[in-house]
């Protein structure tokens, strides 16, 4: 069973300055809670039960948000408003935290996630991108691995070709309705894209995968890539691509943002 899943924290969010210095992309409201909270409770609904949050240097509101507050809590019990004081409940969930010393990519993070992780598999839920399907997308992705017992990627067609150099890029074949098996991944790029097919920030993954995660193998922008690794675990086993079907935002790009907040808004049910 995937009951462990790993969420990446620690980027410097430069996509976001000014203000991600002082408020982590992670944290930005969405119709009045965090991005983050949004990713929890997807992990939360897919069956995840340990969630490991790799932070870095000046991302406390983070472990400040997913704390309890008790005083808050009596505060606002003692002034009649338990409807306000229920809004403060977490996710039924056990979250741990490692602090990453630099921001030197993905398989950075992940490789202070191995004691974490230890011999099982996990889902990794990157918080930049935001799905609006309940976990749906997760929880196939899930039951492909239980069949395949190899890697399995999210992807989605982005249809703008000039898009592609801000992603990883597979290429592969068909094999079922909504399944890819890979034959070549790229991270961003710079020309000559093998698809238009991108990964979009959901996988699940054996924890033989850090193996192939090496500290001294720099990829794009000098950093420790999660592809380069699954790249080379390609060179010896499969690996699956699941199409998410789910509109996907990406909340580090503003015009993205401002629709997943309109997307909340306006949903039935109004702002939960």
């Amino acid at each position: 069973m995937v009951v462990k899943a790993v969420i990446p924290a620690a980027g410097y969010g430069t996509r976001n300055l000014p203000v991600s210095k002082a408020v982590p992309k992670e944290m930005f409201p969405i119709c009045g809670k965090p991005a983050l909270h949004y990713i929890v409770d997807e992990a939360v609904a897919a069956g995840i039960r340990e969630i490991l949050i790799v932070v870095s240097r000046g991302k406390n509101a983070i472990l400040d948000y997913f704390d309890r507050a008790p005083e808050l809590e009596q505060h606002l019990q003692a002034q009649g408003k338990s409807d306000v004081a229920e809004q403060l409940a977490m996710p039924d969930v056990h979250i741990q935290y490692v602090r990453q010393p630099e921001a030197l990519g993905l398989g950075m993070a992940l490789k202070l996630a191995q004691p974490f992780v230890g011999q099982d598999p996990f889902a990794l839920l990157l918080p930049d991108d935001l799905l609006t399907d309940n976990a749906v997308t997760l929880k196939r992705m899930i039951r492909a691995f239980k069949v395949y017992r190899r890697p399995v990627i999210g992807i989605k067609t982005v249809e703008d070709e000039t898009l592609l150099r801000n992603y990883g890029v597979i290429r592969g074949t068909p094999i079922t309705t909504g399944m890819t098996r890979i034959e070549e991944i790229v991270e961003k790029p710079v020309d000559k894209p093998p698809s238009n097919m991108a990964v979009i920030g959901r996988y699940v993954l054996p924890a033989e995968i850090f193996a192939f995660i090496h500290k001294d193998k720099r990829g794009a922008g000098g950093e420790i890539q999660l592809t380069d690794a699954l790249q080379e675990w390609l060179e010896t086993a499969e690996l699956y691509g699941m199409n998410i079907k789910s509109p996907s935002y990406d909340i580090s790009k503003m015009e993205d943002y401002l629709a997943l907040q309109n997307y909340y808004l306006n949903r039935e049910g109004g702002i939960r």
